[in-house]
């Protein structure tokens, strides 16, 4: 192992599991109560009882921190969906972005107007949420026209990952209640149809 793989290691090996699930928690606790704005490093690692400098070398800065604590509310499995057809994908695909975005509501409002005004954290977002979950998108779709279930012409393809994003913001932005069932049926009378897709069985 090279030594500067050997700092690193010793680096992420010097905050426990334990200790780093307290901190996340003590960081998530903030920004529920002050927003992101509000929320500094220097205050959290006081009430951690941490040193700020072990914080900075551990996770870069505020916005890294902040995900890694959101992150740790529980794993975004979007890599592994495979059901056998595009529509159970897509449901499931939907699925777990609707899980996150539920587990949280007002820790979700919070970062919503945060990533707007840091570009830092909108740029962490981008890397720990947003690419990896448009990779695992453009494989499901690649499949679907791999199968044949969609043809590789087919103009709505390229606005698949608009009508998901869309929808799952429209909750907090109109008031309504986004559920599993809408989006069910969001998937089966919305994206389905344009996808060229078969009508969905009755139940």
């Amino acid at each position: 192992m090279s030594p500067d793989a050997n700092r690193a290691v010793k680096r992420r090996s010097r905050i426990s599991p334990e200790r780093a699930a307290e901190l996340f928690a003590l960081v998530l606790d903030r920004l529920r109560e002050v927003g992101y704005e509000a929320l500094s490093v220097e205050a959290v690692a006081a009430e951690a009882r941490m040193s700020k400098a072990t914080i900075y070398r551990q996770w870069g800065g505020k916005p890294e921190l902040v995900i890694a604590a959101v992150r740790a509310l529980g794993p975004l499995d979007v890599d592994g969906i495979d059901t056998g057809d595009l529509r159970g994908d897509l449901k499931a695909y939907i699925a777990q972005y609707h899980v996150m975005s539920a587990m949280d509501r007002g820790m979700n409002r919070a970062m919503v107007h945060a990533v707007h005004r840091d570009p830092r954290l909108m740029e962490a977002v981008r890397q720990a949420v947003i690419t990896p979950g448009l990779a695992a998108l453009d494989v499901i779709l690649a499949r679907a026209v791999g199968r044949g279930e969609v043809a590789a012409g087919c103009p709505a393809l390229p606005y698949v990952k608009y009508m998901l994003i869309g929808t799952l913001g429209s909750g907090m932005d109109l008031g309504d209640t986004v559920d599993l069932d809408f989006l069910d049926g969001y998937i089966d009378h919305v994206v389905a149809p344009a996808l060229g897709l078969p009508p969905a069985p009755r139940p």
